[in-house]
């Protein structure tokens, strides 16, 4: 992604080199993906129908958490805007007036995307009003970015890192040493090494904040099976009593995985759960991961910026990993030095870097802490645990007056915290008075206005099956 977006932006004004060895694999958890990503494609050119071939992708408009609230129990954090907002007061106020007066469906009825994903339904429609985003091959993914970043002028270089040289008086990286013995020199390095942070944290020394407390998930275990049914536009999040399970269907067969907390459940019983919940023919052995959710103190220090997996880990759980890449990515080529490396724009990368990273922090934590589960100690922990206070703040505010508030171009926005929190069990106490201004006649109108719209949207959409088919379908041959 680094070098695909840098070759397409500046191909012709850096001399850019791509390290890389086929021996290493890209970690393949991250094949559910966010809105965002659409753009990112957009950014660098890409054909989408011709991205989505190469990679297998499906369409997703969001994530299905099952068992999160308590074991039986299920809702829906979908990217679509539920309802009309009112400059004063979000829709979910109008919402819970109307849930008072006896008048409101549930919430999701109002959101188009939601409703979509449940009939297993997409089109693009005019002016992007169906928001989405994409289940995908990550290693594919890869390999389509690495042939754009060559076309448009990154050289690559095949090989693994035996050693980094450091400038003696500066500091900063002088060049890296290559086990061929080739050596690279370079005025700036991006460090894509994942969890090992050869640059960052192996020369440099960043330093980490490890946020396990917050999010006690440090194991994951990954395998593919083939496809059993028709591909649905969303994720699926299952938990269990050490942690959680995902599904995410591709054109040509499925993801599957299983993220736990090894204090509560070793690896071969983990491996034995995964696999006595899972659908189809497995085509892979079983990928073992080991992680630390936390963040590189600096994710640029010195002539070096760590990008993806060496500059912190996010569990899968609302498919940001490949988000903050692109996030890293775009603010590496807003703020790259001409000649000298700014002080000034390393303190502003980081602390925006660090900025998003606490705040998905934040929002991640929220799926463990408001929980009713006491089923197991994991649970139990999660419920019981002390939370950071910024996020205390957001629930506390939303479960007492109902207003949830985004700040600094924050990623989830506020119909996304409202999701949730509904979804997990915190309900508002109250909503905003300017709901009262409205008759039974326009309350009736406002909320049947909405839903009709999203029940007219939804009935005229493709299946999702048959619109990827025929917008993107790869031929069997292509697939194998």
């Amino acid at each position: 992604m680094t070098a695909a977006a840098l070759a397409k932006t500046l191909g012709h004004v850096l001399d850019i080199t791509l390290v890389e060895s086929d021996a290493i694999g890209t970690v393949g958890v991250g094949e559910s993906t966010i809105p965002p990503l659409v753009l990112y494609n957009r950014l660098l050119g890409i054909n989408e129908a011709e991205f989505m071939r190469a990679t297998q992708a499906t369409f997703k408009l969001g994530i299905q958490f099952d068992n999160w609230k308590d074991v039986g129990e299920s809702y829906f954090h979908s990217f679509g805007i539920t309802g009309t907002d009112h400059w004063s007061a979000g829709f979910w106020h109008f919402w819970m007036r109307g849930q008072e007066m006896g008048k409101a469906d549930e919430y999701g009825k109002y959101c188009l995307e939601l409703m979509a994903a449940r009939a297993r339904k997409f089109a693009h429609l005019p002016d992007d009003k169906m928001n989405y985003a994409f289940q995908l091959d990550s290693s594919l993914y890869a390999k389509f970015l690495r042939e754009l970043a060559e076309r448009e002028g990154a050289k690559r270089v095949e090989g693994k890192i035996q050693r980094v040289e450091r400038d003696g008086d500066s500091g900063n990286i002088r060049s890296i040493v290559l086990e061929s013995g080739t050596v690279i020199d370079g005025d700036l390095f991006v460090d894509c090494t994942g969890f090992r942070a050869l640059l960052i944290e192996g020369a440099l020394h960043a330093g980490y904040d490890d946020w396990t407390h917050y999010l006690p998930c440090d194991s994951a275990i990954a395998i593919q099976t083939k496809s059993v049914g028709p591909p649905v536009p969303y994720t699926r999040a299952m938990a269990h009593d050490a942690g959680w399970q995902w599904r995410i269907p591709l054109q040509h067969r499925t993801g599957n995985g299983i993220v736990y907390a090894s204090q509560y459940l070793d690896r071969d019983a983990a491996l034995e759960r995964l696999l006595g919940n899972i659908e189809g023919e497995t085509l892979t052995e079983p990928s073992f991961l080991k992680f630390r959710t936390g963040a590189r103190r600096s994710q640029w220090l010195g002539n070096c910026i760590a990008v993806g997996l060496s500059s912190g880990f996010m569990e899968p759980l609302e498919s940001t990993s490949i988000h903050l890449i692109q996030r890293a990515v775009l603010r590496l080529i807003q703020m790259l030095p001409l000649r000298e490396i700014s002080e000034r724009d390393i303190a502003e990368f980081n602390d925006q870097q660090m900025t998003d990273m606490l705040q998905i922090r934040d929002f991640l934590i929220l799926h463990y802490k408001a929980t009713e589960r006491r089923d197991s100690a994991f649970w139990r922990q999660c419920a019981l645990m002390e939370i950071p206070d910024s996020l205390q703040h957001k629930i506390d505010l939303f479960r007492e007056t109902g207003r949830v508030f985004r700040k600094r171009e924050e990623l989830f926005v506020e119909n996304s915290w409202v999701q949730v929190m509904m979804g997990q069990g915190i309900m508002p106490r109250s909503f905003h008075p300017v709901t009262e201004k409205l008759t039974d006649q326009e309350m009736d109108t406002l909320l049947g206005r909405i839903s009709g719209n999203v029940e007219r949207t939804v009935a005229s959409l493709p299946n999702h099956e048959d619109y990827v088919a025929n917008y993107c379908g790869a031929n069997e041959a292509e697939a194998a």
